[in-house]
Formats: C-alpha cells, structure tokens, sequence
C-alpha cells in the first residue's frame, strides 16, 4: 500500500523529517532480518487522538527484542513519550504508528556482535488495511507456504526476519485473485494469516489459535477476546484444522492494521459475511478504540 508521507520521523531521540530518516546500506538489520518492530493505531476520540494498547505494544516490543538478544538503548517511558510527541508534531487525528528497532551499521557477517541497536518510530495517514473488500467481508486462500515453526525462529517475537514467510504467501494469495492468504502451521494446524490473528464462529463458541500453531500472541486479539467474553460469548483458544475453516459459522481476521475484517468465503468455500457475531464484535470494537464505551479507555493513552 502507498505511503502517505508525514512531516517527522522520530530517530535516535530526536525527531527529523521524513525524508531525511535514512539508515546505512550495510546496517546489519537490513541483511539479515535482525530487527523487532510495532503498530499502532491512533484513533480519533471526543478527546482528540488516543493510542490503543500503546503500553501493552511497547512492553511486546522490549520482549521481542529480549528474544532476539537486543538489548534497547532507549526505555519505555522515552518511548512513550516519543509517540506522543510525534503524533503531535505530525498532526493526526488518527494514524497509524510504527515502533522499529534494528542493528544497524557496525558488524557485517551473520554474527550480530558489534552492531548498535537504532531505533525509530513513524507515523502516517492509513485506512483499511484490507482495501474496500474489508467493509462486506474477503476472500482468502490457504496458501502453499506454511508458518515459521516456533523451533525454528521465535514466533512469539514481532522480529523483521521471519516476515519474509508472510510477504510470500501475501503475493501468492494477491497474485491468485484472493485478499489475504492462510498459513498452516508444519503440522497441518491453522496459524494466522499473513499479518492478521483469526477467528471463527461454531454454534455459540468463538475459536482462535493458540501460539503453539505458530500464531502471534495478538494484542488486538486480546482486545476482541475480552470484548466477545464480556457480549456473552465464549472464546476458545485451540488447535483448527483447515476444514474446520470451510465448515464455519463466521470467519473474520483482526489486527493492529486489519482491525477487525469479516471474511466471506475460504479457498472458495463461501462462509457469508459479515455474521451476526462479527458485526457485534465490531460494533463494540469501534466503540472501544473511540472512546465511547466508557469500560475501555484504560485502553486509550490521548496525546493530548
């Protein structure tokens, strides 16, 4: 998706302009994938802008980087702080932010030793992540890659690297006229879509993956599963099968990016969309990230 560019970019403490965020050809990050990122979405509120889950988003940043043994120079109330100030000195109303923290230049060779950790964060103007489809439900394919196995690389890591998996299985889904593509786990269990967790509908039950499929331990995933168990419904994590996605009830996706996505059809087994449940959860999602359901601003941090 084009970028829609903004006046500052924050780097290293201090704020620049966006066309002036640049980083050196030989940073180790951009060879090898040794990078932990975010995002984040402001919102528009009553209020002005509001930040949802930023606090929860920084602390899975510090432990991505833990995983990948990077130790961030910067702390989290900086960070926080940070955020703030760029959105401000931007001026959204709402947006999207992304937090980034790499090795930058210093070490060449796949021995990070020596390379300094560089951090940025950005923000810019994005709408649905998913195109106009989003809004009456898309299409989706089980694609031929599968997910990083947690063995292999640490999926519970937000890490740079192992995107490749997700940006190969994004082209092959676009590339076969879909929206998005379905990763399976190594051992035939569904994981998560590109960058989006998932969720089903069975009679009255909601079901998602757990991490051990390979499936990022969403935050907005948490925020939907909080929001379903207090609509009455019960949320289960547990191992899906593929079939188990043809024979739903409802199907939708959800993100920090999608928000929350209905999806009317599978591998061209049409579900319906959006369920009557997924329209309830979105419903009480909106209401949730603007500010109008009073239950959830510990939510929001406004900036004020």
């Amino acid at each position: 998706m084009a970028l829609t560019e903004a006046d500052h970019i924050w780097m290293d403490g201090e704020l620049v302009p966006w066309q002036d965020a640049r980083i050196h050809v030989l940073s180790h990050g951009l060879h090898y994938g040794t990078g932990v990122f975010e995002g984040v979405r402001a919102y528009s509120t009553s209020d002005g802008p509001a930040l949802f889950r930023l606090d929860e988003h920084l602390d899975r940043l510090f432990r991505s980087a833990r995983m990948l043994r990077m130790a961030l120079p910067r702390g989290k109330a900086e960070l926080r702080a940070a955020t703030l100030e760029l959105v401000r000195a931007n001026g959204h109303r709402s947006c999207y932010v992304r937090h980034l923290a790499h090795l930058g230049y210093g070490s060449m060779g796949v021995d990070p030793t020596g390379a300094e950790v560089q951090m940025s964060i950005s923000s810019w103007e994005w709408g649905a992540y998913l195109g106009e489809a989003a809004e009456q439900g898309i299409r989706l394919m089980t694609s031929s890659w599968r997910r990083n196995d947690p063995t292999v690389v640490p999926t519970a890591a937000k890490a740079t690297g192992p995107y490749l998996n997700s940006a190969l299985a994004k082209l092959e889904a676009r590339e076969a006229g879909f929206d998005e593509a379905v990763l399976l786990s190594t051992d035939g269990h569904v994981s998560e879509c590109s960058g989006e967790n998932i969720f089903i509908r069975r009679g009255d039950v909601l079901f998602t993956p757990p991490s051990s499929a390979g499936a990022l331990e969403g935050i907005t995933q948490d925020a939907v599963s909080t929001l379903a168990a207090d609509l009455g419904f019960a949320v289960r994590r547990e191992n899906l099968l593929r079939s188990d996605l043809y024979a739903a009830d409802e199907m939708f996706l959800c993100g920090t990016a999608a928000e929350v996505t209905p999806v009317r059809s599978v591998d061209n087994r049409e579900i319906g969309a959006p369920g009557p449940m997924t329209g309830k959860i979105r419903d009480a999602f909106s209401a949730a990230v603007s500010g109008e359901d009073e239950r959830y601003r510990r939510w929001l941090t406004f900036v004020g």
